[in-house]
This record gives structure tokens, sequence and C-alpha cells, in this order.
């Protein structure tokens, strides 16, 4: 389980992306230069990809939006579609 303040730091990350994105967009194709005076975490390489449930950072499986422990747990139990244990 991640810190909560970790996981409150991120929303507040991808609330600044979501709310810059247009204004990037057009600071981008125009002058990159005015890109500095936007504030750093609208970037969005600055986001962290984390775990929907517990906020895990690391271990991340974007094709299922959690963490390799949290997907082996629920794959095991049968609770992902079209997920099956391989056995050779």
């Amino acid at each position: 389980m991640a810190k909560k303040s970790m996981i409150a730091r991120d929303k507040k990350r991808l609330k600044l992306i979501k709310k810059f994105a247009a204004k990037r967009a057009a600071l981008k194709a125009t002058d990159p230069d005015a890109l500095q005076k936007l504030p750093r975490n609208s970037s969005p390489t600055r986001r962290k990809f984390r775990d929907m449930s517990d906020g895990r950072p690391r271990g991340y499986m974007r094709r299922f939006g959690m963490s390799r422990i949290r997907f082996r747990e629920e794959a095991s139990k049968g609770n992902i579609p079209g997920v099956t244990k391989s056995s050779w």
C-alpha cells in the first residue's frame, strides 16, 4: 500500500495535466520556449502510473491498470476475463 500522500500528489498532477493539456498543445505548436512558464506538474511525463486499488507505483501493467501482485491475485481468483493460468 502506497502512502496516501503519494496517491493524493499523483491525483493532483493528473488534474493539472488535464487542465493545461490544450494550452500545452497550443504552445508546443507555436512557441516551445513558453512551456517553461507553465506549472512543472502539468507535463504528462511527470505522471506516475499507479495501481488502481492500492496505489503501488512499481510493477504496473498498463493493459490491466494494476500492479503485477494485484494482477496475480485477481487472475487466480478468476476476476479478470480472458486471463487463465498457463501450464505446459
